[in-house]
């Protein structure tokens, strides 16, 4: 690439009494280990993307089932899946399996067809779920569940939530309100070992159920966000506050606390223990000074260390939670003892330093940048960045000094 190209970050565009002193790095030195997605060409000019074994469009989530792999990568912008037999180490490396497409060469939301068991609209949210996998089909409002990991092409879910049967994609199954059993553009799908957690955005809410779900449309046990499964008021239908959310994107389980990138609310929620009772009030919040505020960074334009804009993901990887600060184009870490009431992350990835902001910083694409990252899937020390705006996934590994014990193998 021509460096001619790149700028420099000029005084003036930076907030008043700023150091440029360096901040602990979230990930290694090294950058990322692999990025997939067809590499961009070095002029920088916009190009089509095509669906090809190799293409990504706004990849929304990833999933790493273990050290060695598979791979599974929601391909949000090409309404597919795709998945990698082993982690690969090479970028670019092309994908071995398909779900939601005749093949690697097509792409449309369910298939230009009817819904099925292995068709998909804006897929967004992955996890790992017992043996298996759960993916948040958001626009079939719905989640698909296999059982057992796919391993090969347009294998088929074996169960889904949200939704009466495979056929159907009504939001709220076409009802006025929402149900126990209803979906409306759900993103955001964690599985706790014990529990299922969904974050049904649309409906401004967070769904549990208590247990590995056996029925197809089974409703959930317990809501947060809405005093009952009938509501679906943004905020609850008053004031932010403890209990109340706007955009509902990731949950996650994290040691003791259930946490909830609530995007709309540019704030992280935080419930210290697991809550037993329906809206229930979260105990802190990261990102904001207190419950009742919501501007993005604080009301502010720069961001700092304590701010967020439109948090869309939220993870752990040991003893450090790891947010995508998606609208600051970061991701940043809170240790496990320093997570408390409006604190300051203390590990940083994709920018200088905490008061910087900007998509590539506001430059070409950098290994080492992100564009809208969108979540992070973790396995050990590894972490799997959805950077949708730059149409690729990062494969990055923890800072060595962060995680007890940890390598990067």
């Amino acid at each position: 690439m021509d460096q001619s190209l790149r700028v420099r970050l000029a005084p003036a565009l930076r907030p008043l009494g700023e150091s440029l002193s360096p901040v602990p790095p979230l990930f290694e030195a090294d950058g990322p280990q692999v990025i997939l997605g067809e590499l961009r060409p070095d002029d920088g000019l916009a190009q089509p993307i095509a669906a090809t074994p190799h293409s990504l469009f706004g990849p929304r989530g990833a999933l790493l089932c273990g050290a060695g792999g598979p791979l599974w990568v929601c391909d949000t912008g090409h309404h597919r899946l795709l998945g990698w037999s082993a982690l690969p180490d090479a970028d670019g490396a092309a994908a071995d399996w398909v779900i939601g497409q005749v093949d690697a060469f097509h792409e449309g939301r369910n298939g230009k067809g009817l819904a099925s068991s292995a068709s998909l609209n804006v897929p967004t949210g992955i996890a790992r779920c017992g043996a298996g996998m759960a993916v948040a089909d958001a626009w079939n409002h719905r989640i698909l569940i296999w059982h057992d990991l796919p391993r090969r092409n347009n294998a088929a879910a074996d169960l889904v939530l949200g939704q009466a049967d495979f056929a159907a994609t009504d939001a709220n199954r076409g009802a006025p309100a929402p149900s126990a059993g209803s979906l409306f553009w759900p993103y955001g799908v964690h599985w706790d070992g014990a529990r299922l957690w969904v974050a049904d955005s649309g409906n401004r809410r967070v769904l549990m159920w208590d247990g590995m779900p056996a029925t197809n449309g089974q409703p959930a046990d317990l809501v947060l966000g809405q005093p009952d499964f009938s509501s679906r008021n943004e905020n609850g239908g008053g004031a932010p506050g403890a209990a109340s959310m706007r955009w509902p994107h990731t949950v996650y389980h994290w040691q003791d606390r259930l946490l909830l990138a609530d995007a709309g609310n540019n704030r992280i929620m935080v419930w210290s223990q697991l809550p037993e009772t329906d809206n229930t009030a979260c105990n802190f919040v990261l990102g904001q000074g207190d419950f009742s505020s919501v501007d993005h960074n604080r009301a502010l334009y720069w961001p700092n260390a304590g701010s967020l804009n439109m948090p869309y993901g939220v993870a752990a990887a040991g003893n450090l939670m790891i947010v995508a600060d998606t609208a600051n184009s970061r991701l940043l870490g809170w240790h496990a003892d320093a997570c408390t009431a409006g604190g300051p992350a203390q590990f940083l990835a994709g920018q200088p330093d905490f008061r910087a902001k900007g998509d590539n910083r506001w430059q070409l694409p950098a290994r080492d940048s992100f564009c809208w990252p969108y979540a992070a899937g973790v396995h050990g020390d590894r972490v799997v960045v959805a950077d949708s705006g730059n149409n690729r996934i990062s494969i990055w590994c923890v800072a060595r000094s962060e995680l007890d014990d940890s390598m990067c193998q």
